[in-house]
């Protein structure tokens, strides 16, 4: 199970929505009732991102288990590209609430979090055609 590199791809993409949690993906201020104020954008800042960030995390932890079922695990896969987009799409647009700010370089987790799941596709796609081609030579 660990010696397979979408194990570790998915690995990676668990850890980088962990940590999406503790660093923030954009900082800025924001007004509020005319009010300047400070404020961090990161995956607990909005419900619909933890909850998305959460689901994200409990998905690639179950899909590394499914190792024995590859089209179920590639399903996964790309259902966890899908949730991480819409991920993104949510960060993008809780951007425009603040008045200024700049992405912060630990957004590079929400990034880290799709090219996880996109090489661990990859590499059950590539474990399938392998079996497959296996199976053709018996």
């Amino acid at each position: 199970m660990i010696q397979r590199q979408q194990t570790l791809w998915l690995l990676l993409s668990a850890i980088s929505c962990i940590l999406s949690f503790s660093y923030p993906f954009y900082a800025g201020t924001i007004l509020v009732n005319n009010i300047v104020t400070a404020d961090k954008l990161h995956a607990g800042s909005n419900f619909f991102l933890a909850v998305l960030t959460g689901a994200s995390i409990l998905l690639s932890l179950c899909t590394i288990f499914l190792f024995k079922n590859r089209k179920l695990q590639l399903r996964l896969c790309f259902t966890g590209i899908a949730i991480s987009v819409v991920t993104l799409v949510i960060y993008f647009a809780e951007m425009k609430a603040f008045a200024s700010g700049s992405i912060s370089l630990s957004c590079l987790f929400a990034f880290a979090n799709v090219i996880g799941y996109v090489m661990a596709a990859r590499g059950v796609w590539k474990d399938e055609k392998l079996v497959k081609s296996l199976d053709k030579l018996r």
